[in-house]
Protein backbone atom coordinates (compact mmCIF):
# COMPACT_ATOMS: atom_id res chain seq x y z
CA UNK A 1 0.00 0.00 0.00
CA UNK A 2 1.23 3.49 -0.72
CA UNK A 3 2.78 6.03 1.62
CA UNK A 4 2.73 9.38 1.93
CA UNK A 5 5.86 11.52 1.69
CA UNK A 6 7.17 14.98 2.03
CA UNK A 7 10.17 16.73 0.49
CA UNK A 8 11.28 19.37 3.03
CA UNK A 9 13.41 20.98 0.07
CA UNK A 10 10.57 21.50 -2.26
CA UNK A 11 7.55 21.35 0.20
CA UNK A 12 5.66 18.85 -2.19
CA UNK A 13 4.42 15.64 -1.16
CA UNK A 14 3.87 12.37 -3.10
CA UNK A 15 3.37 8.42 -2.79
CA UNK A 16 5.25 5.85 -2.82
CA UNK A 17 5.64 1.95 -1.42
CA UNK A 18 8.64 2.67 0.29
CA UNK A 19 11.45 5.32 0.71
CA UNK A 20 12.66 6.54 -1.78
CA UNK A 21 16.27 7.33 -2.61
CA UNK A 22 15.29 10.85 -3.98
CA UNK A 23 12.31 13.10 -4.14
CA UNK A 24 10.78 12.40 -7.29
CA UNK A 25 9.89 16.28 -8.00
CA UNK A 26 13.10 18.08 -7.12
CA UNK A 27 15.46 15.26 -6.75
CA UNK A 28 16.34 15.99 -3.56
CA UNK A 29 18.27 13.41 -1.52
CA UNK A 30 16.25 11.25 1.16
CA UNK A 31 17.85 13.44 4.06
CA UNK A 32 15.39 16.08 2.60
CA UNK A 33 12.43 13.44 2.74
CA UNK A 34 10.36 12.47 5.68
CA UNK A 35 7.30 9.84 6.02
CA UNK A 36 3.77 11.64 6.60
CA UNK A 37 2.49 10.06 9.53
CA UNK A 38 -1.33 9.30 9.36
CA UNK A 39 -3.26 10.80 12.36
CA UNK A 40 -6.44 9.10 13.84
CA UNK A 41 -7.08 5.55 13.60
CA UNK A 42 -5.70 3.08 10.69
CA UNK A 43 -8.90 2.13 9.04
CA UNK A 44 -6.74 -0.38 7.36
CA UNK A 45 -5.07 -2.05 9.96
CA UNK A 46 -6.98 -5.24 11.70
CA UNK A 47 -7.73 -3.78 14.82
CA UNK A 48 -10.08 -1.29 13.05
CA UNK A 49 -11.75 -3.92 11.06
CA UNK A 50 -12.27 -6.12 14.35
CA UNK A 51 -13.74 -3.25 16.52
CA UNK A 52 -15.78 -1.89 13.57
CA UNK A 53 -17.53 -5.40 13.09
CA UNK A 54 -18.24 -6.24 16.80
CA UNK A 55 -19.86 -2.67 17.14
CA UNK A 56 -22.28 -3.37 13.86
CA UNK A 57 -22.90 -7.02 15.39
CA UNK A 58 -24.12 -4.99 18.80
CA UNK A 59 -26.00 -2.37 16.91
CA UNK A 60 -28.01 -4.68 14.96
CA UNK A 61 -28.39 -7.47 17.86
CA UNK A 62 -29.86 -4.58 20.08
CA UNK A 63 -32.10 -3.20 16.68
CA UNK A 64 -33.00 -7.01 16.39
CA UNK A 65 -34.18 -7.38 20.02
CA UNK A 66 -35.68 -3.85 20.32
CA UNK A 67 -38.14 -4.57 16.71
CA UNK A 68 -39.12 -8.05 18.19
CA UNK A 69 -39.78 -6.43 21.88
CA UNK A 70 -42.23 -4.01 20.34
CA UNK A 71 -43.66 -6.19 17.59
CA UNK A 72 -44.02 -9.66 20.09
CA UNK A 73 -47.61 -7.75 21.48
CA UNK A 74 -48.94 -8.07 17.68
CA UNK A 75 -47.05 -11.31 17.01
CA UNK A 76 -48.94 -13.14 20.27
CA UNK A 77 -52.55 -11.63 19.01
CA UNK A 78 -52.24 -13.04 15.40
CA UNK A 79 -51.01 -16.45 16.96
CA UNK A 80 -54.06 -16.46 19.64
CA UNK A 81 -56.40 -15.50 16.92
CA UNK A 82 -55.31 -18.05 14.63
CA UNK A 83 -55.50 -20.82 17.16
CA UNK A 84 -59.23 -19.94 17.70
CA UNK A 85 -59.51 -19.63 13.80
CA UNK A 86 -58.56 -23.65 14.25
CA UNK A 87 -60.95 -24.13 17.17
CA UNK A 88 -63.65 -22.87 14.85
CA UNK A 89 -62.99 -24.50 11.90
CA UNK A 90 -63.28 -28.12 13.55
CA UNK A 91 -66.90 -26.61 13.99
CA UNK A 92 -67.46 -25.98 10.67
CA UNK A 93 -66.67 -22.08 10.33
CA UNK A 94 -64.24 -21.10 7.39
CA UNK A 95 -61.91 -18.78 9.46
CA UNK A 96 -61.18 -16.87 6.07
CA UNK A 97 -64.65 -16.25 5.85
CA UNK A 98 -65.85 -14.76 9.42
CA UNK A 99 -64.51 -12.52 12.05
CA UNK A 100 -62.11 -15.00 14.19
CA UNK A 101 -62.39 -13.19 17.59
CA UNK A 102 -66.09 -12.12 17.40
CA UNK A 103 -67.25 -15.56 16.49
CA UNK A 104 -65.40 -17.68 19.18
CA UNK A 105 -66.16 -14.83 21.76
CA UNK A 106 -69.95 -15.35 20.66
CA UNK A 107 -69.88 -19.32 20.35
CA UNK A 108 -67.11 -20.88 22.82
CA UNK A 109 -66.04 -21.12 26.18
CA UNK A 110 -63.27 -22.37 27.49
CA UNK A 111 -63.19 -25.16 29.99
CA UNK A 112 -61.24 -27.02 32.07
CA UNK A 113 -62.29 -30.92 32.87
CA UNK A 114 -61.46 -31.49 36.82
CA UNK A 115 -62.77 -33.97 39.49
CA UNK A 116 -65.88 -35.53 36.95
CA UNK A 117 -67.22 -31.64 35.88
CA UNK A 118 -66.07 -28.57 33.74
CA UNK A 119 -65.07 -25.46 35.28
CA UNK A 120 -64.72 -22.17 33.67
CA UNK A 121 -61.26 -21.51 33.05
CA UNK A 122 -59.59 -17.62 33.96
CA UNK A 123 -56.15 -18.08 32.83
CA UNK A 124 -54.37 -16.89 29.64
CA UNK A 125 -55.52 -18.19 26.64
CA UNK A 126 -53.48 -21.16 25.56
CA UNK A 127 -51.90 -21.66 21.70
CA UNK A 128 -50.50 -24.53 22.60
CA UNK A 129 -51.95 -27.71 24.63
CA UNK A 130 -49.80 -30.58 24.41
CA UNK A 131 -47.53 -30.04 27.63
CA UNK A 132 -50.81 -29.04 29.69
CA UNK A 133 -52.76 -32.17 28.37
CA UNK A 134 -49.27 -34.13 29.93
CA UNK A 135 -49.83 -32.20 33.23
CA UNK A 136 -53.75 -33.26 33.56
CA UNK A 137 -54.38 -29.97 32.50
CA UNK A 138 -57.91 -31.17 29.75
CA UNK A 139 -58.70 -28.20 28.77
CA UNK A 140 -62.67 -28.55 27.03
CA UNK A 141 -64.04 -25.78 24.26
CA UNK A 142 -67.69 -25.64 25.22
CA UNK A 143 -69.16 -24.58 22.16
CA UNK A 144 -71.82 -23.76 19.06
CA UNK A 145 -71.18 -25.75 15.58
CA UNK A 146 -71.56 -23.54 12.68
CA UNK A 147 -75.41 -25.22 12.32
CA UNK A 148 -75.89 -24.37 16.11
CA UNK A 149 -75.48 -27.95 16.68
CA UNK A 150 -74.08 -28.34 20.55
CA UNK A 151 -70.02 -29.00 20.39
CA UNK A 152 -67.42 -30.08 22.62
CA UNK A 153 -63.94 -29.19 21.04
CA UNK A 154 -60.99 -31.09 22.36
CA UNK A 155 -57.15 -30.52 21.73
CA UNK A 156 -54.96 -33.15 20.60
CA UNK A 157 -51.14 -33.30 19.86
CA UNK A 158 -49.17 -35.84 17.97
CA UNK A 159 -46.00 -36.66 16.30
CA UNK A 160 -45.47 -36.82 12.20
CA UNK A 161 -42.52 -38.13 10.03
CA UNK A 162 -40.49 -35.05 10.57
CA UNK A 163 -42.29 -32.97 13.76
CA UNK A 164 -44.93 -32.18 15.92
CA UNK A 165 -48.22 -32.55 14.70
CA UNK A 166 -51.84 -31.11 16.57
CA UNK A 167 -55.16 -30.76 16.05
CA UNK A 168 -59.05 -30.00 16.96
CA UNK A 169 -61.69 -32.54 17.39
CA UNK A 170 -65.72 -31.69 17.91
CA UNK A 171 -67.73 -33.82 18.99
CA UNK A 172 -71.38 -33.83 19.81
CA UNK A 173 -73.19 -32.95 22.95
CA UNK A 174 -73.50 -37.10 23.26
CA UNK A 175 -69.82 -37.01 23.27
CA UNK A 176 -69.85 -40.24 21.23
CA UNK A 177 -69.86 -38.77 17.46
CA UNK A 178 -67.39 -36.88 15.41
CA UNK A 179 -68.35 -33.42 14.21
CA UNK A 180 -65.35 -32.38 12.21
CA UNK A 181 -61.58 -31.55 12.76
CA UNK A 182 -58.61 -29.95 12.09
CA UNK A 183 -55.05 -30.57 12.00
CA UNK A 184 -52.09 -28.98 11.23
CA UNK A 185 -48.23 -29.78 11.57
CA UNK A 186 -44.55 -28.14 12.10
CA UNK A 187 -42.68 -29.87 8.79
CA UNK A 188 -44.84 -32.58 7.00
CA UNK A 189 -43.45 -32.99 3.49
CA UNK A 190 -45.18 -30.56 1.34
CA UNK A 191 -47.90 -32.61 -1.17
CA UNK A 192 -47.98 -35.34 1.05
CA UNK A 193 -47.86 -35.58 4.90
CA UNK A 194 -48.75 -31.58 4.64
CA UNK A 195 -51.99 -32.63 3.16
CA UNK A 196 -53.35 -33.70 7.02
CA UNK A 197 -54.15 -29.81 6.49
CA UNK A 198 -56.69 -30.10 3.64
CA UNK A 199 -60.29 -30.20 3.77
CA UNK A 200 -60.25 -33.06 1.81
CA UNK A 201 -58.67 -35.26 4.04
CA UNK A 202 -60.32 -33.77 7.60
CA UNK A 203 -64.05 -33.60 6.17
CA UNK A 204 -63.14 -37.65 6.55
CA UNK A 205 -63.98 -37.80 10.10
CA UNK A 206 -67.29 -36.01 10.13
CA UNK A 207 -70.22 -38.28 11.65
CA UNK A 208 -67.46 -40.92 12.29
CA UNK A 209 -68.33 -42.73 16.02
CA UNK A 210 -65.50 -42.78 18.63
CA UNK A 211 -65.93 -45.50 20.58
CA UNK A 212 -66.38 -49.45 20.14
CA UNK A 213 -69.31 -52.13 21.54
CA UNK A 214 -66.41 -52.48 24.11
CA UNK A 215 -66.35 -48.95 25.21
CA UNK A 216 -62.92 -48.56 23.91
CA UNK A 217 -61.94 -45.70 21.73
CA UNK A 218 -61.63 -47.13 18.13
CA UNK A 219 -61.01 -43.71 15.97
CA UNK A 220 -57.95 -44.02 14.06
CA UNK A 221 -56.61 -43.53 10.65
CA UNK A 222 -55.51 -46.67 8.45
CA UNK A 223 -53.60 -47.11 5.33
CA UNK A 224 -55.93 -45.98 2.39
CA UNK A 225 -58.36 -48.29 0.94
CA UNK A 226 -57.52 -50.89 3.83
CA UNK A 227 -60.05 -49.38 6.17
CA UNK A 228 -63.44 -51.76 5.96
CA UNK A 229 -65.37 -50.29 9.50
CA UNK A 230 -66.63 -46.54 10.02
CA UNK A 231 -63.90 -46.28 12.60
CA UNK A 232 -61.21 -46.32 10.21
CA UNK A 233 -60.25 -43.37 8.05
CA UNK A 234 -57.90 -43.28 5.09
CA UNK A 235 -54.79 -41.82 5.36
CA UNK A 236 -52.83 -39.93 3.24
CA UNK A 237 -50.77 -42.06 0.03
CA UNK A 238 -47.62 -41.75 -0.01
CA UNK A 239 -47.67 -40.67 3.55
CA UNK A 240 -47.80 -43.47 5.54
CA UNK A 241 -45.87 -42.25 8.79
CA UNK A 242 -47.50 -39.15 8.83
CA UNK A 243 -51.28 -40.35 8.40
CA UNK A 244 -49.71 -42.97 11.53
CA UNK A 245 -48.93 -39.72 13.88
CA UNK A 246 -52.24 -38.53 12.80
CA UNK A 247 -54.23 -41.97 13.97
CA UNK A 248 -52.20 -42.30 16.97
CA UNK A 249 -53.13 -38.37 17.53
CA UNK A 250 -56.30 -38.92 17.31
CA UNK A 251 -56.75 -42.46 19.21
CA UNK A 252 -54.51 -40.84 21.83
CA UNK A 253 -55.86 -37.80 22.39
CA UNK A 254 -59.35 -38.89 22.63
CA UNK A 255 -58.48 -41.53 25.23
CA UNK A 256 -56.43 -39.34 27.41
CA UNK A 257 -59.82 -37.32 27.43
CA UNK A 258 -61.86 -40.67 27.84
CA UNK A 259 -63.39 -39.71 31.51
CA UNK A 260 -64.90 -36.54 30.20
CA UNK A 261 -66.42 -38.34 27.15
CA UNK A 262 -67.96 -40.94 28.99
CA UNK A 263 -68.93 -38.49 31.43
CA UNK A 264 -72.64 -37.88 30.62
Amino acid sequence: MAKKFICSQCGQTFEAASMPDKCPICGADSSKIQEVKKKGIDTNGNVYTFVYASVMVIIVAFLLAFVSSVLKPVQDANVENDTKGQILTALGYDKAKVNVGEVYQANVKDKIYKDGSLVDYTGKFNTAYGQLIKDGELHVFVAKTVNGEDAYVIPVTGRGLWGGLWGYIAVNAEKNQVLGTYFYHESETAGLGARIGEKEFQEQFAGRPIFGESGDVQLTVVKKGAGDDSFQVDGITGATLTSKGVGAMVTDGLNQYKEFLNNK
